[in-house]
């Protein structure tokens, strides 16, 4: 791939535990729909029978909550507010009518993707909390019938949540053209950096190249 004109955004590693999250959040969300709506619960079979299912939802489930801790880990700093994220707030009508006109300071993640994040890991935290306290073959029989009611009402609501921000930020991720492909290849377009994440782009990515440019090969 000739990167010349490339910006390096997301690197192997990182897209590679994305993907990897993407692939069993997809069956863990399908497998719970299915019981949530017992209209759609053929939409369960794509972990196997109802038996088959219900072993493997939530070690799936274990399995996307610490992907996505790892991904906390790697992307949390970028992630935090700051001042300049309010320019983004101010020009929110602009930025869904997908118009560029004025500089909004953006850093690696724009402020709405900040809310996402904190949000999506939110919800997996009570996913996981929740989702122990209601597995029967292990930790269920400790908790009263009441308390379990609770849990199960959370860890639905908190599914729910979650896969609707999910489908946010796939359509986010569609209507910001090269996003997608940002994430798969882990390049974007330096027009692309320039007009969506400008402070990102001048902060980090300029002087990252400037040094390196500087030594001695």
């Amino acid at each position: 791939m000739d990167t010349k004109n490339l910006v390096l955004r997301t690197k192997f590693m990182d897209r590679l535990c994305h993907w990897t999250m993407v692939a069993c959040f997809f069956l863990v969300a399908l497998s719970g729909i299915s019981w949530f709506f017992p209209s759609l619960n053929w939409l369960g079979y794509v972990l196997g029978p109802p038996q088959m299912a219900r072993l493997l939802h939530p070690f799936l489930g274990i399995t996307v909550f610490v992907l996505l801790m790892c991904m906390c880990v790697r992307f949390v700093h970028h992630n935090l507010f700051v001042r300049t994220d309010i320019t983004w707030f101010r020009h929110i009508v602009d930025v869904l009518m997908n118009k560029h006109g004025a500089k909004l300071q953006i850093g690696k993640y724009n402020a709405g993707q900040k809310i996402l994040f904190w949000g999506i890991m939110s919800l997996i935290s009570l996913l996981l909390v929740s989702g122990f306290m209601i597995w029967r073959a292990y930790f269920a029989m400790y908790f009263p019938i009441p308390v379990l009611r609770l849990a199960l009402l959370a860890h639905s609501v908190a599914g729910l949540g979650l896969i609707l921000l999910v489908v946010g930020h796939i359509y986010m991720g569609i209507w910001v053209r090269g996003s997608i492909g940002g994430m798969v290849t882990g390049y974007v377009s330096r027009a692309w950096a320039r007009q969506h994440h400008d402070r990102w782009y001048e902060e980090e990515v300029l002087p990252a190249e400037t040094s390196s440019a500087k030594r001695p090969h």
